[in-house]
């Protein structure tokens, strides 16, 4: 399934957005972005802190490069087309190769919330997932409170499947959390449409 995207470098586009993976030019802006998100983006994911330093920046970036050779990880740099500016992160993870299925995971930049940046790069994403690597499902799982999160996987066309139990382990214990998913025919129309079909 993945093993075919091992040796490519795609970028994904919509004309606001274009995603690549990530790089080892980006690892200063990549420190400066979560630097100024520790109090937005770190409330809800424990790698986003005050000790998020250079040096774990470029781990993570070397980390991407190795998980995107062995096809168990597709990490995504979010840019912005006209300025280049590093707006986030989004990606694909927790690739389940028998049942074709993966975690997509999404961080913007605090001085670029509320711009709907999260939930277009989320459908760049699963088109990708979708078309690439053969997925036939996408999970985003989140906690119940990270309101803007679920937004987030609501206005990208996802579908609110389930309150599970103790599917998250962060900060040292487990925590309940909001499951949405996406398949490909979430996709094949508007997600305004697919959420208000789903909640009538």
């Amino acid at each position: 399934m993945a093993e075919a995207m091992t040796h490519v470098t795609p970028s994904l586009a919509d004309g606001r957005l274009v995603l690549r993976p990530w790089r080892d030019t980006d690892v200063a802006e990549l420190h400066a972005a979560v630097q100024e998100s520790v109090a937005s983006v770190g409330r809800w994911l424990p790698w986003c802190r005050a000790d998020y330093d250079l040096d774990r920046a470029r781990a993570w970036t070397r980390h991407c490069h190795e998980t995107w050779r062995t096809g168990t990880q597709f990490a995504f740099a979010v840019r912005d087309v006209a300025s280049d500016e590093l707006l986030g992160g989004c990606g694909l993870n927790q690739i389940n190769p028998l049942h074709r299925s993966a975690n997509l995971g999404y961080w913007i930049r605090a001085s670029r919330h509320g711009q709907g940046l999260a939930a277009a790069a989320t459908r760049l994403v699963a088109r990708f997932g979708f078309a690439e690597l053969g997925l036939i499902r996408i999970e985003i799982v989140t906690l119940p409170d990270n309101h803007a999160s679920r937004r987030v996987a609501e206005k990208s066309g996802a579908v609110f499947e389930a309150m599970a139990r103790q599917r998250l382990w962060a900060w040292d214990r487990a925590h309940d959390a909001a499951v949405y998913a996406l398949i490909p025919a979430d996709l094949a129309q508007p997600a305004a449409a697919q959420n208000a079909a789903t909640s009538s």
